[in-house]
């Protein structure tokens, strides 16, 4: 669905190409946000975006035109810190926002694993990068393109010594973000490897009448809730938007793992989310050969109103459930793994189409 930027424009009629879009680095001055870095990425189409440099490169705010496509927490940004990294505190730190990456060593709840503590998703989202480049777009140069490239590092003496190389490259005239993310195990043992993109929808984007979107012939609920077994029973459709329950208040949501059906030999897939009332969507593309499966929550208690898709390269319960069922993936001294993911703004009727469509495909 992500078409091939064909937008052109007329040098002649600006002189700041800040005008028609670009980068923008600020730090945040007030709260409990004070001192964390931002990058703030405008693609000249409709979609504007914000990159968290302290929260590993994570992307919070996500707008088109007026609408926003994420959920935000209550507490919103917050500085990294390794003092939540235990238990479930986590869940301090979550801020919401387009993409909330979760691991590298452990992904889902908290627990123990080969005698390790592990605390719920993982480090990541609580580390600060250390931005390598900023490249803006220069259109009277033919380069449209825009990109921030940046490491981050998870080490500690005797290891694990854990990089991940990210960069995020938009093009101006193109509603889109393409990812890479790169990792390194740059100590001399194997690590343990654990990787889930928290991908959040919030209002107004997610409403009554919005569908998720996704060609998946097996569903399966997660950790066994009554909410994830009554609401991913087989026949029953779980992709339409519900309107806010008390049901769901508190910790109570419905999650399963999607197994989202390839579409070419390289394992590419699309999962997403439209509003037609909106005329809008999100599509997330990825591979099944890097994420073996894709994880649906969904939230829909009062003020907290939320669902989200996350591709994940394990079960997303937990490492040592990934060790017990033969899912843990591991990154062998030296060795380097990459993944390779877009997060599409969708806002032509035949993009919204394509984006349905994949509903179809499962009857």
């Amino acid at each position: 669905m992500a078409k091939r930027n064909t937008c052109r424009f007329e040098t002649q009629k600006f002189i700041h190409t800040a005008q028609i879009g670009g980068i923008e680095a600020y730090t945040f001055d007030e709260g409990p946000a004070r001192g964390v870095r931002a990058l703030c990425v405008n693609t000249g189409a409709g979609l504007r975006y914000r990159v968290l440099v302290d929260r590993g490169m994570d992307i919070d705010q996500a707008f088109v035109h007026q609408h926003s496509l994420t959920f935000l927490s209550y507490k919103g940004v917050t500085p990294p810190t390794r003092g939540l990294d235990r238990g479930a505190d986590w869940l301090k730190s979550f801020s919401g926002g387009l993409l909330t990456s979760c691991g590298p060593f452990n992904v889902g709840q908290p627990g123990q694993d080969a005698g390790e503590e592990l605390g719920m998703h993982g480090p990541h989202s609580n580390t600060g990068a250390t931005i390598e480049s900023i490249i803006q777009p220069d259109p009277r140069a033919g380069r449209l393109q825009m990109s921030i490239t940046g490491r981050i590092r998870h080490g500690a003496i005797f290891g694990p010594c854990v990089e991940l190389c990210r960069t995020i490259t938009s093009t101006l005239g193109r509603n889109a973000i393409d990812v890479v993310d790169e990792f390194h195990n740059a100590g001399n043992q194997p690590v343990p490897h654990a990787w889930l993109l928290h991908v959040n929808f919030g209002y107004p984007l997610v409403n009554v009448g919005a569908e998720l979107c996704y060609d998946s012939p097996r569903v399966e609920p997660n950790g066994g809730s009554s909410e994830s077994m009554a609401r991913f029973k087989p026949g029953r459709n779980a992709k339409n938007i519900l309107a806010p329950r008390d049901s769901y208040r508190g910790r109570n949501s419905a999650v399963a793992s999607l197994f989202p059906r390839a579409t070419d030999h390289d394992g590419r897939t699309t999962v997403g989310i439209v509003n037609r009332k909106l005329s809008l969507g999100v599509a997330l593309h990825y591979s099944t050969h890097e994420f073996g499966r894709c994880i649906n929550w969904q939230h829909w208690g009062p003020g907290e109103y939320a669902t989200s898709l996350e591709p994940a390269n394990g079960t997303g319960e937990g490492r040592w459930k990934d060790r017990e069922r033969g899912l843990l993936d591991t990154l062998e001294a030296g060795a380097r793994k990459t993944y390779r993911y877009t997060i599409e703004a969708v806002t032509e009727r035949a993009g919204l189409a394509a984006l349905r469509a994949l509903n179809d495909k499962e009857h």
